[in-house]
Formats: structure tokens, sequence, C-alpha cells
């Protein structure tokens, strides 16, 4: 009896816990609200419906909740109560989180004036927890912070002694800022914001050659103190407001600086899911870059912190409908239209050749029905990528010869001989080949073997571009043999666009002695695999002799044209993307689901803030023009704001929030509000030009205070949120690398250019990085110049931190391993930097001094010099180089 007691308390309390289920895992999107699918659970009567059938299916199938269900317990304890017949009284209530509403500090007015000064701020901040600001750096440690803060690179010796004599550090910011190194070091900043890579992405991740013009207009934009408002413009219409001036143009590589699928899946399910990671991207790198929001997380449902709907999401996702992927033309009008003067008469000389061809296809039409009869009475049927069959009279062999005179096309899966028996002799025989494409990454991936294995899962392929490939095969023993046959995909495992080619050019012979060939069998006679081609047969064969003519004639002056046409000059491309009237509206996803679509969204600003929205036909341009004029709009708080805390925390190591790209109720609240609102308004003050707001920060006392610890002051900011000092800082993976290069005086100073590479870059479908063990002078620009290939990590670069470049990166983190000294140590960059900067010390006089003074841009201590000249003379100048870049003060400024 107890114990029956016992399970009827325990079931009631199981089944007690459906509602409880209810509301904390489903409420949020079933609601009376947002009634997400069209289902409230939050009474019985609202969810009778569903209660018994269509939810208990989809709960105990593990669809709901979306992204992998209920935890199994849940699953299993729901099940039960909605077998029990699913009671529950009263209403549930969604449980209010906390959140942001449009009173969200970031989304106020910036104030109408700048009051105060940068160092006001940060004393009151102080004086509150009874601080002060430290003492003036001295003039050495200046020089080298603001140095490579503005420029990335170390000061010379000789810019060092000259402003610790007395130089002015007015001028020096104001040289430091006019110098091209600080587009450079700022544009690389700003590069990792916005995402900006220089291959693909995804499976294929193949690399854009031209995507380093945009990274150039990148570094020109700051060099030239851009105003960031234009630098906005540009970025999302810069073919808007400068069509036909290129360094304009160029900016809208902003929009496709980020990953792009090139597989291209025909399932309709795919190709949506592909176009909506398109504008997915575009719109995160839009809003993150620009308004520290995270949209995407409005993709499925209304942001769970910030007052940010999914139709906000998606009224963004329209203003880049017509954005696509790819290259386009930018040249100048004057460009342009020499282009096309001269490429016109040819246009209509291939025109022309055109409408001969199709007047004369459409004069053969009457007879084509019976010519094309008559054409594949007499010839053979074509090669078939799945198999293609040769039979001849039996014949003595002891060696097989195919020779493929126009290479080998798709490759071949398997080569198969016959002898009279029926027997494949070839099966096992090591088949020659006469060359045969090498996979970097596996030198056998399409070895010869793979022509008589008995597999069809691999294949033989002729490297690219090579004609006159031939296969030996010398047989076991002397068969007669009377069949051949041979495949590109024999599995079929590739249909439609994806059908593999499979050579169409063939001839066979056998020899006894692998010296004297006969011809046993060969293509003639077969029809072409081409549809073109055939049709052209058919054509032919229905024309008269004067019409066979007339068409061979218009054939040769379509194919002179053309290369004609082929000799321009061809106009300057950018991957700067393609833009066209969207085909369909951009549909609101229902739970982010592609094949579930809403209704069509009409391109217009997130709702937080007042805004535009336009018409649903509203032409492409326009949409981004209107995003761009409101995103600059001096009424727009979050653009300046956003903007101001990224230049403070590339300064200081920490902005005044801490998460750059998130002015959210998930990010971090400023430690100086007022101060960041002060940032914000001089920006706008400054016509949002970023050099005159460097300047006032970097002439700030706070900025130029020393970096010296302070225990008791520790205790109370360990985190240095206040800034009672200057926050040391380690350089950045590119600087510590430009560093090296600049101290063993082999940096080249080229600015812009295409990039170089830090790897050695194969295409096999899908594109591949191997690393390298040498680096030539080549590659001693400035590492913002280095090829950004997505998901690769180049050594040196990666050690220290560098991102990958398939997100964007707005706040890098510091890491400290034991690999980043054995890379300032033994790597070969090193050791080859090292024997550099040996021969600089070794030149001077004094070539300890020198090299202290090179590295560390100060003399060294008696006790330093000492050592240092006690390990040169032991070990040589390479192995003291290769100690002073393995110093904390090599690779830190403070």
């Amino acid at each position: 009896m107890k114990r029956i007691v016992f399970l009827l308390g325990t079931l009631t309390a199981v089944y007690a816990g459906g509602p409880e289920i209810l509301q904390k895992r489903c409420l949020s999107c079933h609601n009376g609200q947002a009634k997400m699918g069209g289902l409230s659970l939050e009474t019985k009567a609202d969810a009778a419906a569903v209660l018994s059938g269509k939810l208990a299916r989809r709960v105990e199938a593990g669809e709901m909740p979306p992204g992998g269900g209920l935890p199994p317990g849940e699953r299993a304890e729901i099940a039960a109560w909605l077998r029990s017949g699913a009671s529950w009284e009263g209403r549930l209530t969604l449980a209010v989180r906390p959140r942001a509403g449009k009173d969200w500090w970031s989304l106020q007015p910036i104030p109408a004036s700048a009051v105060g000064s940068i160092d006001a701020f940060i004393q009151a901040k102080l004086a509150e927890k009874g601080l002060t600001l430290s003492a003036p750096a001295d003039r050495r440690t200046l020089i080298r912070r603001v140095t490579f803060d503005l420029t990335g690179l170390p000061p010379t010796p000789e810019e060092v002694d000259a402003f610790v004599a007395g130089g002015s550090y007015e001028q020096l910011v104001d040289r430091l800022l006019a110098s091209p190194a600080y587009g450079e070091r700022w544009g690389r900043h700003w590069l990792d914001v916005i995402r900006f890579g220089e291959s693909n992405g995804y499976e294929q991740n193949h690399i854009r050659p031209t995507a380093w013009l945009f990274r150039d207009f990148i570094i020109r934009s700051f060099n030239e103190d851009l105003p960031y408002s234009d630098l906005i413009v540009r970025s999302l219409a810069g073919d808007v407001t400068g069509k036909g001036v290129p360094e304009i143009e160029i900016g809208t590589g902003f929009l496709v600086a980020g990953p792009h699928d090139t597989v291209g899946n025909q399932a309709e399910a795919f190709k949506r899911q592909q176009r909506a990671d398109d504008y997915d991207d575009m719109v995160n790198a839009t809003a993150s870059a620009f308004l520290g929001l995270t949209v995407n997380c409005a993709k499925c449902h209304d942001h769970k912190f910030d007052p940010i709907r999914q139709t906000d999401y998606y009224r963004l996702a329209a203003v880049f409908a017509g954005v696509h992927h790819g290259e386009r033309v930018i040249a100048t009008e004057e460009r342009k239209a020499a282009h096309q003067a001269a490429a016109r008469p040819i246009e209509t000389r291939i025109a022309a050749a055109k409408a001969s061809l199709a007047g004369l296809r459409d004069g053969a039409k009457p007879g084509l029905e019976a010519a094309e009869e008559r054409v594949r009475g007499r010839m053979r049927p074509p090669v078939d990528s799945y198999g293609t069959e040769e039979r001849f009279e039996a014949v003595a062999a002891r060696f097989v010869r195919l020779t493929l005179p126009q290479g080998g096309a798709g490759g071949l899966d398997e080569f198969e001989v016959w002898n009279e028996a029926g027997k494949n002799v070839a099966l096992g025989v090591p088949a020659l080949a006469s060359a045969t494409r090498v996979a970097d990454g596996n030198p056998d991936a399409y070895h010869p073997r793979l022509l008589t294995d008995g597999q069809f899962d691999k294949r033989w392929f002729a490297p690219p571009g090579t004609n006159g490939v031939t296969i030996t095969l010398p047989l076991a023993a002397t068969e007669r043999v009377n069949r051949a046959t041979w495949s590109t995909d024999r599995q079929r495992a590739f249909q439609g666009r994806f059908q593999q080619s499979t050579p169409a050019r063939y001839e066979l012979a056998v020899s006894m002695d692998g010296v004297t060939w006969t011809t046993v069998a060969m293509d003639a006679g077969r029809m072409p695999a081409a549809k073109d081609a055939q049709e052209r047969l058919f054509v032919m064969e229905a024309l008269d002799l004067a019409g066979r003519a007339s068409y061979t004639q218009a054939e040769q002056e379509l194919a002179a044209a053309a290369a004609a046409l082929a000799k321009l000059e061809k106009l300057p491309r950018a991957y700067a993307g393609e833009f066209k009237e969207q085909v369909e509206p951009v549909y609101l996803h229902k739970g982010g689901n592609v094949m579930q679509r809403g209704d069509p969204m009409p391109a217009g600003s997130p709702s937080a803030l007042p805004g535009f929205e336009l018409p649903l036909d509203a032409p492409e341009s326009d949409r981004r023009m209107a995003l761009a004029r409101w995103l600059t709009s001096n009424d727009n708080p979050l653009t300046p704001r956003v903007m101001a805390n990224r230049l403070w925390y590339y300064h200081f190591g920490r902005g005044l929030s801490g998460t750059p790209s998130d002015f959210g109720y998930n990010g971090e609240r400023p430690s100086h509000p007022e101060l960041l609102d002060y940032l914000a308004r001089k920006l706008l003050d400054y016509g949002w030009r970023l050099k005159p707001l460097h300047r006032e920060i970097v002439l700030s006392r706070t900025y130029r205070q020393a970096s010296d610890g302070n225990a008791a002051a520790a205790r109370i900011d360990a985190d240095c949120r206040l800034l009672w000092r200057f926050p040391p800082q380690r350089l950045q993976a590119e600087a510590i690398r430009d560093n090296m290069l600049a101290v063993a005086g082999v940096l080249d100073r080229t600015v812009g250019g295409p990039s170089f590479q830090l790897y050695k870059y194969t295409v096999d479908n899908v594109a591949t990085y191997f690393p390298v063990e040498r680096f030539g002078p080549e590659t001693y620009r400035r590492a913002v110049y280095a090829q950004s290939a997505r998901s690769i990590r180049t050594e040196l670069l990666s050690v220290y931190d560098c991102p990958d470049s398939s997100l964007p990166e707005p706040r890098r983190y510091v890491t400290t391993s034991p690999l980043q000294a054995l890379t300032l140590l033994n790597h070969s960059f090193t050791i080859d930097m090292a024997k550099a900067f040996a021969r600089r010390m070794a030149a001077s006089a004094d070539p300890v001094g020198r090299g202290f003074a090179l590295a560390f841009g100060r003399p060294p201590r008696p006790e330093e010099r000492t050592a240092a000249q006690a390990l040169a003379v032991q070990h040589g100048y390479p192995a003291l180089a290769r100690a002073l870049f393995n110093t904390n003060e090599f690779i830190y400024v403070h």
C-alpha cells in the first residue's frame, strides 16, 4: 500500500511539471504576443489544438524547441504529462528578463557641445577613488610609445636622440600622423573590424586576386584623413557617389570583404541558405562595425536583450538584397569610353557573324530532323563519362597504349583491356602515364595505379593544359585482346551540370615490344560529345554546299573577331561587389528558416532609433544610399560613439567600453560615459576626421603618463580601468614582425600594391595552403600587405594572436605561450632577421650600443653591456640579436 501511494505521488509530481517546462522552454516564442508559428501556449485553451498530437510528436522527436529539443529528462516528463491529459490551471506568464530599451545609454543623443577635457574626465574618476595620474613618462619611453602606437614601427635611434635632446612632442605627433606608416597601422586595425580577407572561405577557399585593392583603399583613406562619414558612405555606396572614380568606387569592397560560399549547390534550400548567409554577413559587418549592435541576434526572433526586432534584421538585409559577391570593372569614365570605342567595331563584326550563323541555322530547320537522323545513322555514339567502349578484331598484344591528344580532361577512374575469354587483363597492371597531376598535399592522389585497381572511387588526372598524354599498360603476358573500356565517372556520382567531361579524342594501339605500335581503334567516326558540336554537324548536314561554305566563313569571321576583342587591353577589375536590381524581395524567415517565409520586408533602419523605411520596390542603389545617410547623420548617436571608443581602445589597449562592437545590454557599460560622449562630440566637431582626435588623445596627460606600477593604486583598481597609469601593451603580431624587419634594416617600405604570400598556394578544386620554410626579400614588406586567406594561420603572425579573417575581430586577445619565445628564438624568419641585425651591429664602432639603440631606443646599462659583449664573443652577434628579439622590452611598449 505504501508503495502504491509513493508511486501515485511521484506521478503527480511528474505531471505537475508540464506547465513549468512549457513556461521555461517554450513560452518565449509561443506567447500571446510573439505567437511564433501561430501558436500560443499561455493557456490550455490556446494550445488545445496541438497538445495531444502535433506538439507531442515534435517534442518527442526532439524537433522542439529548435536546436536539439528538450533535455532527455524534461522530454520524458512532458511526454508523460501530455499522455495524462495535459491538465493545468490558469495562465502561464513569460518571465521578463533584464534587457535594454530605447532608453539605453548608447542610444541617447550625443551632447550638443564638448565641455571639459580628456584629463578632466579621467582625473574626476580617479579622485572618486582617491587616485591621481602618474608622473609623466620619460622622453625615451614616450617617443617609443607614440611611434609604435601611431605607425606600428619603432623610432630610429636618431629620432630618439633628437627628441630626448628637446624635440617638440607636438611636432613629433604631427610628423607621425602625416607618415604613410600611420595609414598602414590604423588601416590594419580597421581591417580587423570589418572582417577583411583575401580568400572566399568555406570549402573551396580560393584566393581573390584583386581584393588587395580594397585594402589599399582603406590605408589610403586613413592616410588622407578621409572623414569617417565619407569612409562609411564609400563603403556602402561608393559606386553611387563616386561613379567613374576608381579611388571612390573601390570602397564597396567593404560589402563583400567577408566569406562567400562558391560551391554552388543547386537545391533550392541550399541556394536560399547561401544567399541568406551572404546578406547575414553584410548585416553583421555593417551593424557591428558602425553601430556596435548585435543585430544578427535577431535573425530568428526578436533580440532577447536589445531593442532590436526580427523585422529590423530583415529590413537591413533588404538593403543588401542587390549586392552580390564578385569582381566588377572599376575604371574612369574616360577609360571605359576609350575601351568601348575600340571594342564597338569588333563587337559589330561579332554580332554580324552571329546573325549570319543564326540565319543559316534558321534556313536549315526544315531539313534538320532528317539531317540529324542521317548523321546519327552513320556515326557512332559520343564518348561517355560513365563508360566508353572500343571493340576491334582480336590481336596479340604485350603492351596496350591509350593516347589522349587533348589531355586528360576530367581524368579517368579506370582503364580496362579485355581478352577473348572476357577477362580484364589490365587489372593490377602497373600503368605508366607520360604525365600525371601532382597534388602538393598528397603526391599520390592521382597516381596511374588508380587506372587499373578495379575501383572507381578515385581518378588519375593529367596536369592541366597538358596535351599528347599517353597511358601504357605492360601486360603480364601476351594476350589476344579485342575490347577496351575506360570511364571518368563509372559510379555516376556527378549528374546534371556537375557531370564530368571525359577525353573525346583518343587513339588505342597495341605492341609486342613497346616500340612498334599498331593502331586498333580511335575516336574517328564518333559523334562529338559537346551538344553544340553535335548541333553544328546536323546543321552542316542540312545545308547545301553554298550554305556550308557560308557557315564556315561566318564561323571563321566570328573566331577572328573574338580573337581581336580578346587582344584589347582589359579594363581593370576589383573584388568590390556586383549590384543588381533584386529579382524577388527579402522575406522574413520564420525562426530563421530560409524555407519558412513570412512577409516581404522593405529596406529600413533598426527601429530603436529614428530612421528610414523605403518602398518594397525601391531601387537597389537608393537602399544603400539611405542606409549610408542614416549612419552618418549627426543625429545618429551610435556611429560616433562606437568609433570614438575604438580609437580609445587601440590607444590604451582597452576601450572605455570593453566591448567595442557591442553597445547593447550584454556589452560592457563605459567606465567613463561622459568622456565617451565628449570624444564622440569632438569627432563630430572635427568633421568626422580621425587625426585631430588622435592628436587630442595622445597629447593628453593621461596618455603621456608613465606606466610604472603602484601597489596602492593597484589594490584599488587592479585592471587600471581608471587609468592611474598608462597600461603597458604587447605589440600586435604585425608590429612584432615589422619591428624585426625594421631593426634588421631590411624593411621594404613600399606602400600599397599586390599582397605577398607567407604560404604556398595551390588549387585542385579546393585551395590548399602549405607552410613555407624560407622567406625571401619579397616578403620583407609590412605585414599589413601579407595576403590574408581565411582559416589559414601563418606561423609568426598566428603565434602572436593575429586573428583569422573569417569573422570580425574588434578586440584582439593576448595570449602567452612557450611557442612564442621559441618562435622568436629559432624560427627561420627570426634567424634571417638576426643575421641582418648582426650585420648592422657589426658595422658600428659600438656594436652592443648600436644593437640596444635599434632594439630598445636606449643605451645598454653597464651590466647589460657586459653580458651582451660576452654573449657576442662566445656565440657571435646573430646570437645576441636573437637574445634581444626575445626580450619583453622588444615586444612591449610602456
